[in-house]
């Protein structure tokens, strides 16, 4: 069974340790997010990369925040406002189905939620059919290590072993990116042969 990240500790997704070991902006850069870019936030949670990334993509671009929880896109909706940004619209999905359209976005961002899903393959299968041609998969992950925080280190995904899931899926041009001592990044595209 897969480790689920419990609404009531929200107040975890933004405090200063976290803004010190993945700092929104300067991920995003490195995670290769670019202006125009429509993004997924898949799992937004309360909206800790959602607003950046609005800020990003700028008015061209567009965020679709999306989460299973009604309480997190609630809070996403109020940090929206309080920032004055009207270029993301609020998704509520179902696990396993992100409810938008076939190849609609150019950017899928996925931040420490693979860990918590009960079927990867299946998972990562609906981020690819959301994906347009040429389309990123920026992966944000756990290290499997023994950490103070985080999920238990039995639930983690080895990045090795995601990698390895991301090529047999067919994303092409697959990258590590170095996010410190805590998470691993992966970024992949989605192209045709």
């Amino acid at each position: 069974m897969s480790h689920k990240f419990s609404v009531k500790d929200k107040k975890k997704l933004d405090n200063p340790e976290r803004r010190k070991l993945l700092p929104p902006e300067a991920t995003l850069e490195k995670l290769q997010l670019y202006k125009g870019d429509i993004v997924a936030d898949v799992g937004c949670g309360i909206g800790y990369f959602s607003i950046p990334a609005a800020l990003i993509v700028g008015e061209i671009g567009k965020i679709y925040a999306m989460d299973i929880s009604t309480e997190m896109l609630s809070e996403v909706h109020v940090r929206a406002t309080e920032n004055n940004v009207g270029n993301i619209e609020i998704v509520k999905t179902v696990e396993n189905s992100l409810i938008v359209d076939d190849e609609s976005v150019t950017y899928a961002f996925i931040c420490n939620v693979l860990h918590e899903t009960n079927d990867l393959n299946s998972f990562l299968q609906e981020v690819k059919r959301i994906l347009a041609w040429d389309g990123k998969v920026a992966i944000i992950e756990w290290k499997k290590q023994e950490s103070h925080m985080g999920p238990p280190i039995s639930h983690r995904i080895a990045e090795a072993e995601l990698i390895e899931t991301l090529k047999h899926m067919e994303f092409q041009d697959i990258s590590k990116i170095d996010l410190g001592d805590e998470f691993y990044g992966i970024i992949g595209k989605k192209q045709r042969e």
